[in-house]
Formats: C-alpha cells, sequence, structure tokens
C-alpha cells in the first residue's frame, strides 16, 4: 500500500540543507509535496524554487526583502502566498496544512519556529543545532506535549536514533560514541591555528555546508554543540557521551552496550541519506546516494580529540555542567566569535578565548521560558560583541 503524501515546510531551503532536502523530495513525488518553503534574503534562488516546487507559502524572513517576493512571484504568475518575518515562520509551522517541517535555518533565529512545530506534534526533521542548544529542555517538552516525532538530520545523530533500541529505550546502553572528522585542521598544534584565514577553515576535506558550519567544523564547537544535542535527545548523560575523530567521514557514529557490543551506522559523508531516513522513517526510500564500496576504502582509523589545539569541545560539557541558560550563553557567544573571524575582525584563536571569556562575565541562569532564553542570548550577544571589539585587529 502507498504511503499517504506527505506536505512538507521546508525553513532554510536556499541552504545546503534546504537543496539536499529538496533532491530527496523531487526524487518521490508520490510521497511528498513542498508545501511551505522559506529563506533568510535570498529572493532570486527562492523564487526559482517557487516556480519549480509551487508550494502554498514562501516566507523571507526578511521583512525589507518581501516587496520583492511578492512582486516576483506575481510576475511568475505563481499562485504562492508570500509571508515575511519571524511570526509568519511560527505560524507556519504550527500550520495543520503540513505534517512534515525541516528546521534547518542556521542560528537562534530558527528557535521560535522548531518549538511551534513541536508543540502542534508535527514529524520534525532537526537540522537547526541551535533549537536544542538554546533551547533543549523546552524543545523536548514541547516535543512530548505536543506529540511530535524528532527525527535528527544531523548525521551524526541520525546515526545515533538509527543503532538505538527502536522502542527508544535506553536498557543495555553504556555509551553514545559521536564522530568527527576532524575538520580541516585535524593533527595542527595549537600554535599553528594562529594565522588560519577563513578560506582555509572553511575547506572542509569531507563535507559541503555553510561557512559558520564549516568554522564550527574547524573549531570542533560543531561537536561540543552535536554533544548538547546528543545529551537532550538521547536522555543520556554528558558523562555517557564520548568524542571520537574518524577523518574517513564513513562511521557516522556508534552506540556502545554493555554486553560488548558496538553498533555504528556508516555510509558515504551525504546529508540526503539522514534526511531520506527522516522524511520516511521507519522506511526506507531512494536517496540518490551512491553505496559504499568498502574494499575501496581500506581502512578506517580513530583517535582521541586534542582538547588542547580545539579547547571548544571542552567547553560543551562544561555548560552541560552548568546546566540552566549556560549552553544558550556558549551558543549566542559562539555565533559572533563565527561571525566575526569570517569578517576578518578577530584570529581562529580568539574564537574560544571570547567564548570561554563570555562564559565567566555571563554564566547564565534559569531557563524556564523561551523569552528568559531569548533575553540571555541577547546579553550574551552584547557581551561577546563587546569583546570583539576589544579583541579586533587592526
Amino acid at each position: 500500500m502507498a504511503s499517504a503524501l506527505k506536505t512538507i515546510a521546508l525553513f532554510g531551503a536556499t541552504g545546503s540543507i534546504g537543496g539536499s532536502t529538496l533532491d530527496v523530495v523531487a526524487r518521490h513525488p508520490d510521497r511528498f509535496r513542498v508545501g511551505a518553503l522559506s529563506a533568510h534574503t535570498r529572493v532570486d534562488e527562492m523564487l526559482e524554487l517557487c516556480a519549480r516546487f509551487r508550494p502554498d507559502v514562501a516566507v523571507i524572513a526578511d521583512p525589507a526583502r518581501y516587496p520583492a517576493l511578492r512582486d516576483g512571484l506575481r510576475e511568475r504568475g505563481l499562485a504562492t502566498c508570500a509571508l515575511a518575518g519571524a511570526d509568519a515562520l511560527v505560524d507556519v509551522a504550527a500550520d495543520p496544512a503540513f505534517d512534515t517541517v525541516v528546521a534547518a535555518l542556521v542560528g537562534a533565529a530558527g528557535v521560535p519556529s522548531t518549538i511551534a512545530a513541536a508543540r502542534a506534534g508535527k514529524r520534525l526533521l532537526l537540522a537547526n543545532k541551535e533549537s536544542i542548544v538554546l533551547a533543549g529542555d523546552l524543545l523536548m517538552q514541547a516535543a512530548r506535549e505536543g506529540g511530535a516525532a524528532i527525527l535528527p538530520v544531523d548525521s551524526e545523530h541520525n546515526a545515533i536514533f538509527q543503532c538505538l533500541p527502536a522502542d527508544g529505550g535506553r536498557a543495555g546502553v553504556r555509551r553514545l560514541l559521536l564522530t568527527a572528522s576532524g575538520g580541516p585542521f585535524r593533527g595542527r598544534s595549537r600554535d599553528s591555528l594562529a594565522g588560519v584565514t577563513p578560506e582555509q577553515a572553511c575547506a572542509h576535506p569531507n563535507w559541503s555546508m555553510g561557512p559558520k558550519i564549516s568554522v564550527d567544523s574547524a573549531t570542533l564547537m560543531n561537536k561540543g554543540l552535536e554533544v548538547i544535542e546528543a545529551h537532550h535527545l538521547f536522555a543520556v548523560a554528558p558523562g555517557a557521551i564520548e568524542v571520537v575523530v574518524h577523518p574517513q567521514s564513513i562511521v557516522h557514529s556508534l552506540v556502545d552496550y554493555v554486553d560488548g557490543s558496538v553498533l555504528a551506522q556508516l555510509g558515504n559523508p551525504d546529508m540526503r541519506t539522514a534526511i531520506a531516513c527522516g522524511l520516511s522513517w521507519p522506511e526506507r526510500i531512494d536517496a540518490g546516494v551512491a553505496p559504499l564500496d568498502l574494499p575501496a576504502l581500506a581502512r578506517f582509523d580513530f583517535t582521541a580529540p586534542d582538547h588542547a589545539a580545539f579547547p571548544c569541545l571542552r567547553l560543551a560539557w562544561r555548560v552541560l555542567d552548568a546546566g540552566g541558560a549556560a549552553p544558550a550563553v556558549l551558543n549566542a557567544a559562539n555565533e559572533v566569535a563565527v561571525s566575526a573571524f569570517l569578517q576578518r575582525r578577530i584570529a581562529f584563536l580568539d574564537i574560544p578565548a571570547l567564548i570561554q571569556a563570555s562564559l565567566d562575565a555571563l554564566p547564565g541562569g534559569p531557563a524556564g521560558s523561551l523569552d528568559q532564553l531569548l533575553a540571555i542570548d541577547a546579553a550574551a550577544r552584547r557581551v561577546a560583541a563587546s569583546l570583539v571589539a576589544r579583541m579586533e585587529t587592526p
């Protein structure tokens, strides 16, 4: 029997996750329909996607770009309704017309709509790390109360999802092992990283990603954020989560069981695998990803991460131990630091220093509501911005 047609709201349609999602969707027109698309500012790309996928709604996050979106849709004779702003994203996320939400916005801007989708009981494909780093407890509570199914799109968390017991239990699970490629600077000493450029930091050896996520991978903050995510997504203690460097990026993560068994999920480094899993689970569908050629791979390497060269990873366990809003401070400070590095205002090694200084200055506080968390997020950004101004290279 054919599966019912799923109607998808895709937030972050013009990014790398958005492109991979649309590729998978286009392969299965009998299973999926694009009902809503969103982008931050890229109107021209949005108009092209609307002409191809004919969504009911298109949302541009930047209200200043709304006239261009509205007029462009009209000029193309498209019936798609143009909306703008953060409130529109929240409304679309909660709209019962869309049963599946792909949360692929970058940064804290994606948090309210992600929580709205969880509260509305959607199938939520989570690619917005900040939603769970900034507001993990609130998001998981909203999902429980709304009956949402959260399916992680990060390759590491998707791998763990596939390797955990199907009934959702944790009996017999000893550790979660998150793999890290090591990024473009794997094996380098801390001193050798002092003069690296944004271009070098964005040159990931295995994955094609946006600049912010690429820099996070280079600092290993990406993996630190994933440690925080794993704690919330899978309800395991921080001490039961470990990171191992695996440069081939073929083993996406592993689950270690008390009987000595270790289950791993393997695949070529292509986000379409995790996206297809999230869209169709528990079924399996063609994602357009080539099968593994194990003899050609020849070997897998695993090493421990270098915390001295990449201190961002250590900061993740620090904020988990602190609890409350400390992860929100870390996330906000990291966003400010990465942006400043990409603008060449601070050096690469200033990124972890700035985050640590922000945590020292603003350790967090209670995290009982999204408004509290967003207020702390704003305060942390102000603190981080002032630190950037002090560190800024002439």
